[in-house]
């Protein structure tokens, strides 16, 4: 096992295209640390640079306290797992899971005792002699996992293992990996596009944005204080919900005034967020999320009794939650960083939806609980968790937090 260092680390493509920019980024010995982003933000460039199958333009990489920039793939002691199974077809699971360890001439009995053991752990041992196309997706990734653990690598490398499958297999192969990386305490690092695995396996979250890491942090973290306005809107499903606002004082107090809307902003949300203070007569960006929106008739007790007044527009009844989008008479975020989230999220479609919504009015989503008996045309109140509000700079982008010299994130 060993960590992996990113001191600066770049990409960039004899063309000038930059996939990479200056990387900072330690992965601690043990870790389970993914990288998520929308697609083409560097990411999967990134674990390439680290497998040795993409040369550094610049920076230092570091496998353990080893520098790699140089090294060949072969001789650094990492093992990959694809997103496309690649087993060989004509050899059994066996042989499959062996393969690698053939070629570097072991002997017969610490494959044997190797294999085995993989097998075991992966819950292969009644199809070692079966042969690929006798087996279900999930097994063939499982056969893929166990060809790089009998390698004892440094660290496993992978890259959107879980895209092939479907969805009901992809939970189950999610916490299948996270038990066996916790149990061979393996140094991983992960790639997906998807931020459901991105949360639900990491211990740690690099979010990516055109070659540049955005934060990183627990996942929690990434939730509860993302550190701007693109770490917001990525993180989380449906996405953060984004009105343009002004915060103004009442009532020994601070309102955030969105169009017809005023949500007056708890104590708990102030003292974790004293650089609101400085923003008072100034525009902001709220952001609240789908979650700490509820009808109002099912919430009466909700912080405060704040709410929203909105128009049902559609109405998505998922069984145990109801997703409500719903028109409100408040501006939508249309900053160029929030374009450019748009486009980086949603592509074309995306910007289009930004720069084409209306100016004085937002559509919004909200979790509504099952027994909302909400209606498309419904003109309603929806209630708001003040505590979980969130705001950014609209000129920097950044998340409102600690103080005037620090508005981003600790």
């Amino acid at each position: 096992m060993a960590s992996v260092t990113f001191d600066g680390v770049g990409k960039t493509y004899p063309d000038g295209t930059t996939a990479v920019h200056g990387l900072q980024l330690e992965i601690s010995d043990g870790e389970f640390l993914v990288f998520v982003g929308p697609s083409g933000c560097g990411k999967t460039t990134a674990l390439r640079m680290v497998a040795g199958l993409e040369e550094i333009t610049e920076g230092v990489l570091r496998i353990g306290d080893r520098v790699v920039n140089h090294v060949p793939s072969r001789d650094r002691d990492i093992a990959m797992v694809f997103q496309s199974y690649a087993l060989y077809p004509h050899l059994s699971v066996y042989e499959n899971i062996a393969f690698g360890l053939k070629v570097k001439k072991m002997p017969k009995e610490e494959i044997a005792r190797r294999v085995q053991e993989a097998a075991r752990v992966l819950d292969l041992e009644p199809f070692l002699e079966r042969k690929p196309r006798a087996l279900s997706g999930g097994q063939r990734q499982r056969v893929a996992m166990g060809r790089a653990i009998v390698r004892e690598p440094a660290a496993f490398l992978m890259d959107e293992p879980l895209s092939n499958l479907d969805a009901k297999l992809r939970v189950q192969m999610r916490a299948e990996i996270s038990r066996l990386q916790h149990s061979l305490g393996t140094t991983t690092i992960y790639v997906t596009h998807d931020q459901v695995e991105a949360m639900t396996m990491g211990e740690r979250v690099a979010v990516m944005r055109k070659g540049e890491l955005q934060q990183v942090a627990e996942p929690q973290e990434l939730y509860d204080r993302p550190l701007n306005l693109f770490v917001g809107g990525f993180i989380g499903s449906p996405a953060m919900n984004m009105v343009e606002a002004t915060l103004e004082r009442a009532n020994g107090g601070l309102v955030a005034s969105a169009g017809t809307e005023r949500i007056a902003i708890d104590q708990e949300t102030l003292s974790t967020r004293p650089a609101l203070s400085d923003y008072v007569g100034k525009m902001v960006i709220l952001g609240v999320r789908p979650e700490d929106l509820e009808d109002a008739t099912l919430a009466r007790d909700a912080a405060g009794g704040q709410r929203l007044h909105g128009r049902v527009e559609l109405r998505e009844a998922l069984g145990s939650e109801i997703m409500v989008h719903f028109a409100v008479p408040a501006p939508p975020a249309r900053t160029a960083e929030m374009v450019e989230l748009a486009e980086d999220v949603h592509g074309k479609e995306g910007t289009r939806r930004v720069v084409e919504a209306a100016p004085t009015e937002s559509t919004m989503i909200g979790r509504f609980g099952a027994r909302s008996r909400v209606q498309e045309g419904d003109s309603i109140e929806v209630a708001v968790d003040t505590r979980a509000l969130h705001f950014f700079d609209p000129e920097t982008g950044l998340g409102i937090y600690q103080g005037s010299n620090s508005k981003g994130a600790e």
